[in-house]
């Protein structure tokens, strides 16, 4: 009825929010395994997805090797992070980077 016993959905374990208009996500290339980090903002970075949530999509270059890839997270209408997907990239765990 008034979801007293409700839980709040767990925390993607690959974005970390730094307050309440920015986030981090760090990845690993493949072919180098180089690190490489990302800051974006909701209002400069993150923009509508087609199915009325929000997404942010950014092309990765490494800064030693140049290896390419992409990143895309996706978030629900309250800018939780639903999904992160990864094309020649591997997500590296909040907790990892900590």
């Amino acid at each position: 009825m008034f979801n007293l016993f409700s839980k709040k959905p767990p925390a993607n374990p690959n974005v970390k929010q730094d307050d309440a208009q920015t986030y981090r996500v760090r990845v690993r290339t493949r072919p180098h395994a180089e690190v490489v980090e990302f800051r974006f903002t909701k209002g400069a970075h993150i923009g509508v997805d087609d199915d009325g949530g929000y997404l942010y999509r950014k092309p990765v270059v490494s800064p030693q090797h140049f290896d390419r890839g992409e990143l895309i997270v996706r978030f629900d209408r309250s800018y939780r992070v639903t999904a992160t997907d990864g094309e020649n990239v591997d997500f590296i765990p909040v907790s990892d980077w900590e």
